[in-house]
């Protein structure tokens, strides 16, 4: 992206630039080459056009140009868009960006009239506007494909309400849950991504167009009228922060780094849940490849490649902040680096996103059996045996102590809490009674935990019910 010191021109190589006179030379071909960047920013175009549509509106409107130039400027904006739509317009390095691009070819089609467009305005200002319009689409693709992934993980918590799973701390089994509920707090992660990203594009959508290069301009423009029409919310109310704020760039990145932060949590435990060791899920052909010399293998591709495809996203976050971090006001030339972070980080979530909504929609099975046995096989019903004591007048701790003790012992000699006879458990203490083995049974230990927000079945239950209602309430919503 150029900047205002630098208008419009052609600048060939080893001829006279055509900036300004205030240049005799053009530039060398390796630093016209590394100055342009129409090669990444043309993905720009369309928010370019609209931006230029409603700049050329309110030029015709407030009488700097006449209305018919305005809707002569407007028919010639259409016809570029028009002939993009049908691959005819394909400007090359010699444009330098696409806002030279658009006005070149707007100058080839209506002569002097088309070089009328930039009254009033910069580039400065210009690619602001397009890059927030162009991440506010690109936020609102994000939630939907939030949505969906929502939905897919909700599809599969309401398959599997009834199906335990060993939950755990520090990677050791610590307490069963349901695996609806497990499956439920990526639901929360999401929902909470949904509403940075929502807080996010209320900063994105404030126009800086009009703020010209950094002093705003004496043109008698009407910067409220382009915002309106561009639908953005409020204006930027001081010109220099207009054209050098990045901070939104910035807070969607740290919104993108936290949503790739979920999806990498969840590929984790996928990856570890499709391995021998777990066996919790198996991978279906859809969403799994093999090996090109072990026929036996099933890998787990697309969880392995979200959590390595984090790393982008947390370095473009890094990358803006390093960017921004000296620049003094106004406009500098680094700006022109966020495009690329910005186009790239977008087009990983999205694709990250797609990939593991396809992957909880067809891409893996639970194995129940598999989880149930997991549940009987190890020492997490141990705070359910404390608590057992507890209501009966122990004090916690002392239970507590008398328990650990006990898992200790049935460790060594290789027994299960539910192995244990009555007689073993009235010799640690006379509270126990015939009905232990029952009150720490694995289903029974997830039931008990009715505490809203906890895992037991029927508390489970209301929470997937609220949060369908959510998403359905929101389809229903008129945007």
């Amino acid at each position: 992206m150029t900047t205002e010191s630098s208008p419009p021109g052609v600048a060939t190589s080893g001829g006279q630039a055509t900036w300004s006179n205030r240049f005799d030379q053009g530039l060398n071909p390796v630093i016209e080459r590394f100055n342009a960047s129409i090669g990444f920013d043309l993905a720009l175009l369309q928010e370019d056009l609209d931006g230029s549509v409603a700049h050329a509106r309110m030029l015709g409107s407030r009488g700097v140009i006449s209305a018919e130039e305005a809707q002569r400027l407007i028919e010639g904006l259409e016809t570029i868009r028009a002939e993009a739509a049908a691959g005819a317009f394909r400007p090359g390095v010699e444009a330098e960006d696409v806002h030279f691009a658009v006005e070149r070819r707007l100058t080839e089609l209506l002569g002097a009239l088309g070089k009328k467009l930039h009254t009033g305005r910069s580039r400065n200002d210009q690619v602001g506007t397009d890059v927030r319009l162009w991440l506010r689409r690109r936020i609102d693709a994000i939630d939907a494909a939030l949505v969906r992934f929502e939905r897919a993980l909700l599809a599969q918590a309401e398959r599997h309400v009834d199906t335990l799973i060993p939950g755990y701390t520090h990677l050791q089994r610590a307490q069963p849950l349901s695996l609806a509920h497990h499956l439920l707090a990526y639901v929360a992660m999401a929902q909470r991504d949904r509403e940075r990203l929502a807080d996010v594009r209320r900063r994105v959508n404030i126009c800086p167009l009009g703020a010209a290069a950094l002093a705003g301009t004496p043109v008698p423009i009407d910067r409220r009228q382009t915002a309106a029409e561009l639908g953005f919310e409020a204006i930027y109310g001081n010109s220099l922060d207009a054209v050098s704020d990045r901070d939104f760039a910035v807070e969607f990145m740290a919104a993108a780094s936290l949503l790739m932060v979920h999806l990498s949590r969840l590929a984790e435990e996928v990856i570890l849940w499709a391995s021998e060791e777990f066996g919790f899920i198996a991978l279906t052909d859809r969403c799994a490849t093999g090996s090109s010399l072990m026929p036996q293998k099933k890998n787990p591709d697309v969880p392995e490649l979200v959590r390595g495809k984090s790393g982008r996203v947390f370095g473009h976050l890094m990358g803006l902040l390093t960017m921004i971090k000296g620049l003094p006001l106004a406009y500098n030339k680094d700006f022109q680096e966020d495009k690329e972070a910005l186009f790239d980080g977008v087009r990983t979530c999205l694709d990250c996103l797609e990939a593991m909504a396809i992957l909880f929609e067809e891409g893996l099975a639970f194995r129940p059996q598999r989880l149930e046995a997991a549940v009987h096989s190890d020492y997490a019903n141990a705070t359910d045996v404390a608590d057992y004591l507890v209501a009966r007048g122990v004090p916690f701790r002392e239970a507590y102590q008398l328990v650990g003790g006990l898992v200790k012992r049935c460790a060594l000699e290789g027994r299960l809490l539910a192995e244990l006879t009555l007689a073993d458990w009235q010799a640690l203490h006379p509270a126990f009674d015939s009905d232990i083995q029952a009150a720490i049974a694995p289903r029974q230990v997830v039931a008990a935990r009715r505490s809203e927000g906890g895992t037991g079945f029927a508390e489970v239950r209301r929470q997937l019910a609220l949060a369908q209602e959510r998403l359905e309430g929101e389809a229903d919503t008129p945007q």
